[in-house]
């Protein structure tokens, strides 16, 4: 009885530990089906922020269209993205439906700034994300962009498929695919309040 209760004991504490120490680094929370999506944007950056296709990614993107913000998971984190050594730019409205919807995961301007806001407690990843914006993240490609890709978050360099990336708050995530920048941004100054 006693080693048995040990065992689960050992299991439980494992499996809690696992749970735990996931946000920081990446997660099979959700496999983005890209072939799925429809058509995504494949010339060069600047990207618009993939309203056209916005629609018809949800379903397969595991996102809802909200008549309102959700307020049960209110988090946000920031985006740095870099393609061939420059700054690439997280369009407005990325999520947001001509103001008839949004959805958990949206973006307002083009500061890269990210908004995860649900109505209920579940995790979110980085591909959903991209997947609403129409823009292919793996482990190897950015779009069309596809080799040499290094990703960081909060300036600790991380291997893997950054879309597996479980948003957790005030996260500052930096992703280039070619040469990354010669600093690595580290942080970001949230508005107060965020």
């Amino acid at each position: 009885m006693l080693i048995g209760g040990l065992v689960a004991a050992v299991v439980v504490a494992v499996v809690l530990s696992l749970v735990l120490t996931r946000g920081g680094s990446s997660s099979s929370a959700r496999t983005i089906p890209w072939s799925q999506l429809g058509t995504l944007q494949t010339g060069p950056p600047p990207w618009n922020n993939g309203v056209g296709g916005l629609t018809d990614r949800l379903e397969p993107l595991g996102l809802s269209q909200l008549g309102a913000e959700g307020t049960v998971l209110h988090i946000h984190q920031h985006l740095d993205l870099y393609v061939n050594a420059k700054k690439v730019t997280l369009p407005a409205l990325v999520g947001i439906y001509d103001n008839s919807y949004l959805t958990e995961l949206h973006v307002h301007d083009n500061s890269g700034v990210i908004h995860v806001e649900s109505p209920k407690q579940q995790d979110f990843t980085l591909g959903q994300l991209f997947g609403e914006w129409g823009v292919k993240l793996t482990a190897n490609c950015v779009g069309r962009y596809c080799g040499h890709v290094k990703w960081w978050v909060n300036g600790k360099r991380i291997t893997g498929d950054a879309a597996q990336l479980v948003l957790r708050a005030h996260q500052e995530i930096v992703i280039a695919a070619g040469p990354p920048p010669l600093v690595v941004p580290k942080s970001y100054k949230f508005p107060q309040g965020e």
